[in-house]
């Protein structure tokens, strides 16, 4: 089936974020919202523009005016909860959400259909694109020398690249301490993807990383398929992390690391009419 469009995306948001326990990341909400809905793996993959799959896009509408409507609220680090009223809505009516966000939207009163028709990014990920686009434009080495630079900065010691060919797609490897305690020994590759890294990925990483790590990191600027994350953490087989190009704009900014982040203050200026009176 094709993916429906921001407002058909509405209920079926809501029952993902119900049986996710009330609260989930953006993927989850996804991964969750392709089972409900049956979507294959072509469908769920099918790109929008730039990094964002059209499922992606349109749920990114959908939370926008679900929030809104007071029915979803999210966090700063990325979580989406339900609210009172999200969980008290077993159904809502699209008509209805559509009607109220363009009764509070009264300056502009641009509607999602209306943007998508131009083509246009939602504002929530209007940097994230820039910056994934800017991360496809520099070399191989350098994407993989700012890994490197990103694990550093999160923690990781001894961190190098290695790149060798013939080396099963290993680009790297590290060290992560835990508590200044137990350190694990991780592997990672980066990939510099514009589509999506499949499950035949996962597998041929992880085959190289047994028995040469404890755990193995998959870094993209792109986005993995539903099989592929599930391969990722099937039973019975060493679990691998992943971090896809949403994920990994978020860590950059939080880092700091080519993104910058500016506070702006803005003046309110106001004549006081009573204090030239009094000369």
């Amino acid at each position: 089936m094709p993916v429906p469009t921001y407002d058909g995306l509405f209920n079926p948001l809501l029952r993902a974020m119900r049986e996710l326990g009330g609260s989930a990341s953006v993927s989850e909400q996804e991964d969750k919202v392709v089972q409900l809905l049956g979507l294959s793996d072509e469908e769920a993959a099918e790109v929008h523009r730039g990094n964002r799959t059209k499922l992606g896009y349109r749920l990114a509408w959908a939370r926008n005016y679900l929030k809104r409507a007071g029915l979803l609220d999210n966090s700063a680090r990325g979580v989406w909860a339900l609210t009172a009223k999200g969980k008290a809505a077993d159904n809502v009516d699209p008509k209805a959400i559509n009607r109220l966000v363009k009764s509070l939207d009264a300056e502009t009163r641009t509607s999602a259909a209306e943007r998508e028709n131009k083509d246009e990014s939602p504002p929530e990920l209007r940097w994230e694109d820039e910056a994934l686009e800017t991360i496809k434009q520099i070399s191989p080495k350098a994407f993989e020398t700012l890994c490197q630079r990103l694990l550093r900065e999160s923690g990781f010691i001894q961190v190098e690249v290695t790149g060798r060919s013939g080396d099963g797609g290993i680009d790297g490897r590290g060290v992560v301490r835990v508590g200044g305690v137990l350190s694990f020994h991780v592997i990672f590759q980066c990939k510099r993807y514009k589509d999506t890294v499949s499950s035949s990925v996962i597998r041929d990483f992880r085959g190289a990383m047994v028995g040469r790590a404890d755990k193995g990191l998959l870094i993209t600027t792109g986005t993995f398929t539903r099989d592929a994350r599930a391969e990722a953490q099937r039973d019975g087989a060493p679990p691998l992390d992943l971090i896809d190009g949403e994920e990994l704009a978020q860590k950059l900014r939080e880092l700091r690391l080519g993104i910058e982040v500016t506070t702006r203050v803005i003046e309110d200026v106001r004549v006081k009419e009573e204090w030239f009176n009094t000369l």
